[in-house]
């Protein structure tokens, strides 16, 4: 993380990043289970970047790409998914290798 970079960032300031209004954010926050930003102690909503890089890609999708909410949540489901099996085949892969790379050591001995 770059050293001027804020680690949390406010409801407000999200809903001016993306010159929308608040109570949108708090819509998409029901609509997309997966947009869910922590409250901090005195219950204020609080953005991580990551979080604001989730709402970004909702944003694109719902206003710049035409998709109305249920397929943006399809194809961020979808997309999760994918995701989820790639780590899976790399994660079998390594392991995978890591056998391959003792097998050759005990041929070596």
């Amino acid at each position: 993380m770059e050293s001027g970079e804020k680690r949390y960032y406010s409801i407000r300031e999200v809903a001016d990043m993306f010159n929308v209004n608040i109570s949108r954010l708090r819509y998409y926050e029901k609509e997309f289970p997966t947009l869910s930003p922590k409250k901090n102690r005195s219950g204020d909503r609080v953005y991580t970047k990551t979080e604001i890089d989730h709402l970004r890609e909702i944003l694109d999708l719902v206003e710049n790409r035409g998709f109305k909410l249920q397929g943006a949540r399809e194809y961020l489901n979808k997309k999760q998914g994918v995701q989820n099996e790639t780590a899976a085949v790399l994660d079998k892969l390594k392991e995978i290798r890591q056998f391959m790379v003792s097998l050759r050591g005990r041929m070596n001995d």
